[in-house]
């Protein structure tokens, strides 16, 4: 087993996040295997080869970035091009020829590297949009065997994905692997529109596409959690002292919570906005119900984020001013993270999860907030309809977080909804988290993967 991702975990440490865990245990399964990705470093000048590293049966193989590269291949086409137009923000992109080239040189030593590490009979997982075109780069450097990708993030619609000036460059590499997995039907059904009506491919009988010629299966493939790890996290020390802290401060009162990385993607002004227009419409509620958002920083490099953070301390102290009082601040803005354990108590102390995202492939906190509720007492999740959840998780009360009005109106259904509605709705949640685990991921695409060569002979 060969997997790649752009950045791994750090061996001889626990490994942290569903993904992490999910890769880790995969190459165990398998009796052991080769994790490539970026070591995280940037040098002055490029170094060739990669530093191995082995933990158990794991051997991790890190290539480090030269200072360019990072600026190009990850600052660059990644985050400045791909994943705005990815979450359908082509307002928001920069296209730049430079940074593209940059993007397709990583690719391509990356994808030489990881070739000189598979054998005839592997298996190799490539991850995410930093690597599109590295299933290419690896069959021109001889690479014949079974290999597959996963996009964890959307795959926009053909209108929007054509606004790339590579998109016939991008989509012709992806085809060079032989399963390409998706979050979500409405993100494969995107990817084989666009190949159908640009890629001019061929649909066979048996479900299989030939395009660019290569014959190769997509499918959709819900990433998920590990939901007793959660729920564990959530009863445990850390998870209930969390808790118990904010249950004195706010006293009483219901909460609110959100927790995302700070990005444009994931609504957080609309979030506050609907809040803030909850307050207007439902004067009652003033004193009565605290929000908090928990924000950590991501990619502080880039303006557009720079900009984000401006807008939320902004709309954040507008709304604390206009209704605050003595004894209660309506939301408590915090940009920074906190462990997993600690956010496993909060999502439990919740009466609404607010997970708003302007578009997102998972998003697996609208799970962990399921996963953490307590049976006789769950909180309700109030979820984005562009959200890959959303096919899921069908006891969320969905929103369109474009409409601050109707958020709002969710907001005060969510905080007063009866208890008997309240566990309905989360036991059909909760039965469809377990059902689709991150084991069920993991174990769903290697075994499809798997039949691969079966399937050419």
């Amino acid at each position: 087993m060969i997997i790649a991702s752009n950045r791994t975990a750090s061996p001889g440490e626990p490994k942290v996040g569903g993904l992490a865990v999910a890769i880790w245990e995969a190459l165990r399964e398998r009796g052991g295997g080769v994790w490539f990705g970026w070591s995280g470093e940037t040098l002055e000048r490029e170094t060739r080869g990669v530093r191995l590293f082995a933990e158990d049966n794991v051997d991790f193989a890190l290539a480090d970035l030269t200072e360019a590269e990072y600026e190009g291949y990850y600052l660059g086409y990644a985050n400045r091009a791909l994943w705005p137009v990815f979450h359908y923000r082509v307002d928001l992109a920069h296209f730049d020829d430079h940074e593209f080239a940059m993007y397709e040189e990583v690719n391509r030593r990356f994808g030489r590297l990881l070739a000189q590490f598979t054998r005839t009979d592997d298996t190799v997982w490539i991850h995410d949009y930093h690597f599109l075109l590295m299933g290419q780069e690896m069959r021109q450097s001889g690479w014949e065997g079974p290999m597959g990708f996963f996009l964890h993030i959307p795959f926009p619609a053909p209108e929007i994905f054509t606004s790339l000036p590579q998109h016939n460059r991008i989509a012709r590499a992806l085809c060079a692997f032989d399963l390409i997995g998706f979050q979500t039907d409405r993100d494969r059904a995107n990817f084989e529109r666009y190949l159908r009506e640009i890629g001019r491919a061929t649909f066979l009988d048996d479900g299989r596409i030939r395009a660019f010629d290569h014959v190769f299966r997509t499918k959709a493939y819900p990433i998920g959690i590990d939901a007793d790890e959660i729920l564990g996290l959530a009863e445990g020390e850390e998870g209930t002292a969390a808790a118990s802290r904010l249950g004195r401060i706010i006293d009483q009162r219901a909460l609110v919570l959100g927790v995302d990385r700070m990005d444009y993607s994931k609504g957080l002004p609309n979030r506050m906005e609907a809040f803030g227009r909850m307050l207007d419409d439902h004067e009652h509620t003033r004193g009565r119900v605290s929000f908090l958002q928990i924000a950590p920083p991501s990619r502080s490099d880039v303006d557009a984020y720079q900009d984000l953070r401006a807008e939320l301390d902004q709309l954040s102290g507008r709304i604390n001013g206009d209704y605050g009082d003595l004894d209660w601040v309506p939301i408590r803005y915090l940009a920074r993270g906190y462990p997993r354990e600690m956010l496993a108590g909060l999502y439990r102390l919740s009466r609404v999860g607010l997970v708003t995202p302007l578009y997102d492939g998972m998003n697996l906190v609208a799970k962990e907030f399921v996963a953490a509720q307590n049976p006789e007492d769950p909180g309700v999740l109030v979820l984005s309809e562009f959200a890959g959840a959303a096919e899921q998780l069908d006891g969320a009360i969905l929103v369109n977080p474009h409409d601050i009005s109707a958020t709002a109106d969710a907001i005060y259904q969510g905080i007063n909804m009866p208890l008997d509605e309240r566990i309905e709705r989360w036991k059909s949640m909760d039965s469809g988290v377990r059902d689709r685990s991150i084991a069920w991921w993991r174990k769903s695409f290697l075994e499809d993967l798997e039949k691969i060569p079966e399937e050419v002979k």
